[in-house]
């Protein structure tokens, strides 16, 4: 169990793109889920899959990373909002990341999202993390 699932997730797929390994297993949360759906949906991560044990009610995500010429599709994934520091953005003062070659994942009354779907909805919110 962990405080922070966000921080779980990202510091696990930082170091295993570091040291190439295919796959990552975190125990399971819907935040985590959501963000995982995000992230193959912007092609930086290949798939994931949950399982779930119904008698012990715990379960756990096993993350499929993407590599091209053994180079990680993810060249950096940052932390925004901390438990003990949360962050919030208009959607007209999300940031950009790289000019717009990387993403903003955030966490909105509608979902979580990328900054361009979170400005085309009209809706701001918390930001979680960048990615590119």
């Amino acid at each position: 169990m962990t405080n922070d699932p966000v921080a779980e997730l990202i510091t696990k797929i930082k170091t295993a793109t570091k040291v190439k390994k295919p796959e990552v297993i975190l125990a399971y949360s819907t935040l985590k889920e959501n963000i995982l759906k995000v992230l193959k949906a912007e092609g930086y991560i290949q798939d994931f899959s949950v399982k779930f044990d119904e008698e012990h009610k715990i379960g756990e995500i096993t993350v499929t990373l993407k590599y091209k010429n053994n180079i990680s599709s993810i060249e950096n994934i940052r932390q925004i909002s901390k438990p003990g520091l949360r962050v919030y953005s208009q959607y007209t003062k999300i940031p950009k990341v790289l000019n717009g070659l990387g993403i903003t994942i955030i966490s909105t009354s509608l979902g979580v999202m990328t900054d361009k779907q979170a400005r085309k909805a009209k809706v701001g919110g918390e930001i979680l993390a960048y990615v590119w």
